[in-house]
């Protein structure tokens, strides 16, 4: 089967079970949520993030390699799942970097965890990203070419997909040019936003108007704009 037609169904599907993971995630487990408050894990406004929609084409991809040279069974998958989680962890390390020395954002911040290299990558989530390998390899893999046999079968699933990457094109371009004005204000000011902190700053001050909250970052928050929100930010970064 074509492969940019099955790197584009697994893209698809990776962005959207990624972003609900994280979401999930984000709301009960990260020490940087202790407000405990639904946030949207993703710099893009809808739901999916491309991050694991990459790490789902890379884990497939990686899963046709030949390690028969090693003998015992146990220790070729063990082998295999530490490559792929290698491989995404370096994946990860290049797109955080860019968006820290490109955009001036930190999209996720480990510099909490033991061992991490410039906040964006560290054991603990190498990790997790070989548990999921694992997990991707035994359960979903398997299970793949299926779900492309019945995908191209069923042309009303191809428009969704077809949908998919048309909005999701569209919110690149309009989250990029709000990541953009964002970045100005950073390098005027000398330093890196914390995308998921400049949000739960966005929510407090929406609360604190008594309106509704937004879940994502707007050009217009709640009576103010993103460049009086991001200066009041910045002020209280420096502060600290």
């Amino acid at each position: 089967m074509n492969f940019l037609l099955v790197a584009a169904f697994l893209f698809f599907a990776g962005s959207l079970i990624g972003w609900t993971i994280e979401l999930v995630w984000r709301r009960f487990f990260s020490k940087n949520n202790p407000e405990r408050k639904w946030i949207n894990p993703g710099f893009l406004v809808g739901p999916y993030l491309p991050l694991y929609g990459f790490s789902l084409v890379i884990l497939f991809s990686l899963s046709f390699i030949d390690v028969s040279f090693i003998e015992n069974f146990i220790l070729q998958k063990a082998v295999l799942f530490v490559l792929m989680a290698l491989c995404i962890t370096v994946f990860e390390f290049f797109a955080g970097l860019i968006f820290i020395k490109g955009m001036k954002i930190k999209l996720w911040d480990y510099s909490n965890c033991w061992g991490n290299i410039k906040g964006i990558i560290c054991p603990l989530y190498s990790f997790f990203w070989y548990v999921m390998s694992a997990l991707y390899y035994f359960i979903i893999h398997p299970k793949i070419l299926n779900w492309l046999f019945w995908f191209t079968n069923h042309l009303s699933f191809s428009f969704v997909v077809g949908f998919f990457y048309g909005i999701f094109l569209i919110d690149c371009c309009y989250s990029l040019n709000i990541m953009n004005k964002i970045r100005r204000y950073a390098k005027e000011n000398k330093l890196a936003i914390h995308h998921a902190k400049f949000q739960q700053y966005i929510s407090s001050l929406n609360r604190q108007r008594r309106e509704k909250s937004h879940f994502w970052i707007s050009t217009k928050i709640e009576g103010s704009t993103l460049a009086e929100s991001l200066k009041s930010f910045i002020e209280k970064i420096k502060k600290q």
